[in-house]
């Protein structure tokens, strides 16, 4: 199915990325907006986020607290754009940051201390803020009621539980959903106020924060940009969504990804799989109450995104399952298949509910798949769907996604022949989404260089030389680079060959992460791994301003002419 909107040129750019003059030590919804006035100046089409909503403790985009509300840490606090704050006092809160403030990663706990403390602020002077803005607010409340009303109630427990989301350690009185509401009503019978007053904060955050990300969304509009957004296979553990609505979730099973060898560093991967710690859906129960959550949730994303990406679309027809938590890997990491299914009662990791291991469940995970995305496509309403199909992926998954006309991922150097040749630009379908990464991924001069040293390295095991020298031969042939030895160091050269050659393929969409437009080695996150650096990167320069870098400003007319020979200059 050929798309109506042409071919288009994007960029990812996380959230948390963005910097500019006044930010409080990560991107907001101000800095975005520099970055869509850029993207309309060089014929970039879309800007690609990963998921925006409320996140954990562990700061994951994957790995949010609901499924709707969004994250108050992209706020910006600027007076013009939080109500009731003063220049003075947002001044005060920078300089208290100290080197938070101006380091190349995210220090999230100063981050949100910070606007916390601003926000706390200004939530008791907005009873005297204009009418208009007062009735604003509570038509958000009574608009969003299907979602808000769990989510506030779910922070006031996260906040008489020491700022907490893992319910399952909250105090006796309140971990169970039954619990929590029976003290919830206690409590407003004791001290009405007080608990009127916090629920009513968390709301109005939110409403801040849509209130916020809704501009960007109208600027974008203004600009000719579109937005793409994501949204996570699964939903936490440790969500409001989980909490309250535990009959959608079977929490006996956590989703995940089958072994990886590719994953080096990390053991339990190669032996194992991946342990996301999602519960599995009861699609079963979904689907005969025509999907209700999984329509909110994509309504509500597409009020912000013209364009969304489905992370692990391969999870709607089946999706690996492990039959332990994720705090529980150590245990099962030395063991044997048979040690294991002691432990489990005879339970092993494997594929929910049925794997494509005959024609009949082949046949069976693509009916239900078709049911689950049509469904999607419909709540949707016109925004253009993207999935990303990576990893183990059934025969009859990319003929499907395209014959509902979602585009699949392509990541040119993954992509071979029977003879070891790589797909040619032009020999890409139409209907896919071309890229070099995602944000589980090493930069192109990561890549290159990563391929590189495992070739030079007299350490590395055959087997790896073998697979590097592969790997990097399909990449340079994608972009026309000759193939010599010792291979070179990732150059200029490089770079604009192969940023050249992913425009010019015939994919319907061809994005590059933010940081390969300058060659920086920097990851925005090391799969398999928490902390860290992981979600944490900040750009060093802005698009314009007193942070402006010669050296962006260069890649990014390079960047637009590419954008416009290749045909996929804005219309």
């Amino acid at each position: 199915m050929k798309s109506p909107h042409g071919r288009s040129a994007g960029i990812l750019l996380p959230a948390f990325s963005p910097r500019r003059p006044g930010d409080l030590g990560i991107g907001d919804t101000r800095s975005f907006c520099e970055w869509i006035d850029w993207a309309a100046d060089h014929q970039v089409g879309f800007l690609q986020l990963l998921p925006i909503q409320e996140t954990g403790d562990d700061n994951s985009p994957y790995n949010a607290i609901s499924a709707i509300a969004l994250e108050p840490v992209y706020l910006s606090c600027d007076p013009q754009d939080l109500p009731g704050i003063t220049a003075e006092e947002v001044s005060d809160v920078r300089f208290s940051m100290g080197p938070a403030l101006q380091d190349r990663l995210v220090d999230y706990a100063v981050v949100r201390k910070s606007k916390r403390a601003l926000l706390e602020l200004a939530w008791p002077r907005f009873a005297a803020a204009d009418v208009s803005l007062k009735a604003e607010f509570e038509a958000f409340r009574a608009a969003e009621v299907s979602w808000l009303t769990d989510y506030c109630v779910y922070r006031w427990l996260m906040e008489r539980n020491g700022g907490r989301e893992t319910w399952d350690l909250w105090s006796d009185d309140c971990n169970t959903p039954q619990k929590a509401l029976a003290l919830l009503a206690s409590e407003r019978e004791a001290h009405p106020a007080t608990v009127e007053e916090r629920l009513s904060f968390f709301a109005w955050i939110q409403w801040l924060c849509f209130r916020q990300w809704r501009a960007v969304r109208k600027h974008a509009d203004e600009r000719g940009v579109k937005l793409m957004g994501d949204i996570p296979i699964g939903v936490s553990w440790y969500s409001a969504d989980v909490f309250f609505n535990q009959e959608d979730f079977d929490r006996g099973w956590c989703g995940g990804a089958p072994p990886e060898l590719m994953f080096k560093y990390d053991p339990f991967i190669r032996k194992w799989g991946q342990n996301w710690g999602i519960p599995l859906y009861r699609w079963d129960k979904m689907e005969a109450e025509g999907f209700p959550w999984w329509r909110q949730r994509i309504s509500k994303l597409t009020e912000i995104f013209h364009i969304f990406r489905i992370d692990h679309i391969l999870g709607f027809y089946r999706i690996y399952a492990f039959p332990w938590r994720p705090q529980r890997n150590a245990e099962f990491l030395n063991l044997t298949p048979e040690e294991a299914a002691e432990k489990t009662g005879g339970l092993l990791p494997g594929w929910a509910w049925r794997p494509d291991d005959t024609a009949e469940n082949m046949s069976a995970n693509r009916d239900e798949g078709d049911r689950r995305l049509k469904m999607v496509i419909e709540a949707a309403g016109g925004a253009e769907v993207v999935g990303e199909d990576l990893g183990c992926v059934p025969e009859y998954v990319r003929p499907h996604l395209e014959s509902l006309g979602i585009a699949g991922f392509r990541i040119p150097h993954w992509d071979f022949d029977d003879e070891g040749h790589v797909v040619p630009p032009t020999e890409l379908p139409e209907c896919s989404f071309a890229t070099y990464a995602t944000h589980d991924h090493d930069t192109l001069s990561g890549t290159w260089n990563s391929y590189r040293d495992d070739i030079s390295n007299p350490q590395s095991d055959p087997e790896e030389v073998r697979k590097a020298e592969f790997n990097l031969k399909l990449l340079a042939e994608f972009a026309g680079i000759p193939e010599t030895h010792p291979w070179p160091a990732y150059s200029d050269v490089h770079q604009w060959r192969l940023i050249k050659s992913l425009l010019s393929s015939r994919s319907r969409y061809a994005a590059l992460m933010i940081t390969d437009l300058t060659g920086m080695p920097d990851r925005f996150n090391l799969p398999g791994t928490v902390g860290g650096e992981n979600w944490r990167l900040r750009l060093p320069w802005a698009p314009s301003g007193s942070l402006s870098d010669q050296a962006l400003d260069a890649a990014s007319d390079k960047l637009a002419t590419l954008i416009a020979l290749s045909g996929r200059a804005r219309v």
